[in-house]
């Protein structure tokens, strides 16, 4: 089974990422056939600044790796590394309807929040489908909101397949992620980059201390019970901490004579000791740039032979029979 998934460069990764999809990435990576990249060519949808978007790519690979990604065992790289991505794009382009992509709901949210609509916003579908199908994805972990970029992955797929009479491209099939550890942000709502309400991963402890006091709560007493269900900082907390620690600190929210203040050191003091081992390994990282390099040179190495094989299928397929080198010249 191949898996294939992307993760754009545009923040920091926050608890909401990590809960939402990168714990689950990494619980995909138990065999050889896992190909994770870093979406930097998405990114350019929203990122114009060449430095940024550099430091950011930098930053997502030392996290994925920090937090578990081991390239011995699934293969890491940057989508810019591969350049047979934007052939196959092309070629997907060319049987690609007009009408598929209007109707995109992600166009159309990031439309509507004020993002340019130029042509890169507008077939960004069609770059997703070119880096699943470049490598006969068989497998593809996604968010729900997701989904519908699977099934026109799967349509164009299945469009050029007819037109060009045969199977040259693989349908994948989505695997829509465990979305039950709800990840709230600072205000109470669904953590997120575009809401302003996150909490990084790796943020030092003071700027993390200070993220997690300002969480919002209500004005019920100290001496007051309170009810841990319908509270953020709880919610959050069990995402880090042990049945056991969890009933300790809800007997304490029900009891009474415990402000919110104390519950929020709680959860700062969890989620310090989650990513312990997590940040000893990033900070491992940063000291070897060599290293982090030579791993996702090797990851591009292997992505592009894997790709070049379903890009030679095509490009037969389409009547452009030159045969692809080592090099992809």
């Amino acid at each position: 089974m191949r898996v294939l998934s992307g993760i754009q460069p545009t923040g920091r990764f926050h608890w909401g990422n990590y809960f939402g999809a990168i714990q689950q990435y990494i619980q995909l990576q138990d065999n050889d056939q896992a190909f994770y990249f870093i979406a930097d060519l998405h990114a350019l949808t929203t990122i114009r600044d060449a430095r940024l978007l550099a430091d950011l790519t930098r930053d997502a690979a030392l996290d994925l790796l920090a937090l578990g990604l081991d390239p011995a065992r699934a293969t890491l790289f940057r989508q810019s590394d591969v350049p047979e991505i934007s052939e196959l794009m092309w070629l997907l382009m060319t049987v690609t309807q007009h009408g598929l992509l209007e109707k995109c709901h992600a166009y159309k949210d990031k439309v509507a929040r004020g993002i340019a609509a130029d042509a890169g916003l507008f077939t960004y579908p069609v770059l997703m489908a070119a880096d699943i199908l470049l490598y006969d994805s068989d497998v593809v972990p996604v968010g729900m909101d997701q989904v519908q970029h699977i099934e026109i992955t799967r349509d164009i797929a299945q469009r050029f397949n007819a037109i060009f009479g045969g199977e040259f491209l693989h349908l994948p099939e989505a695997r829509v992620l465990d979305s039950s550890a709800k990840v709230l942000g600072l205000d109470g709502e669904k953590m997120s980059k575009s809401y302003g309400n996150t909490i990084e991963i790796f943020d030092d402890a003071k700027p993390l201390r200070k993220k997690i006091m300002s969480i919002k709560t209500d004005s019920t007493p100290v001496e007051a019970p309170k009810n841990p269900d319908t509270c953020t900082i709880f919610t959050l907390y069990k995402l880090f901490a042990t049945p056991e620690q969890q009933s300790v600190l809800a007997e304490k929210y029900r009891r009474g004579g415990m402000g919110y203040g104390e519950a929020k050191q709680a959860l700062y003091d969890a989620a310090w000791a989650y990513f312990a081992e997590a940040r000893d390994r990033r900070q491992q990282w940063v000291s070897q740039p060599a290293a982090l390099e030579g791993v996702l040179k090797a990851g591009a190495e292997k992505a592009r032979a894997k790709g070049r094989e379903v890009l030679q299928r095509v490009r037969d397929a389409c009547g452009l029979g030159r045969r692809l080198t080592d090099g992809g010249q």
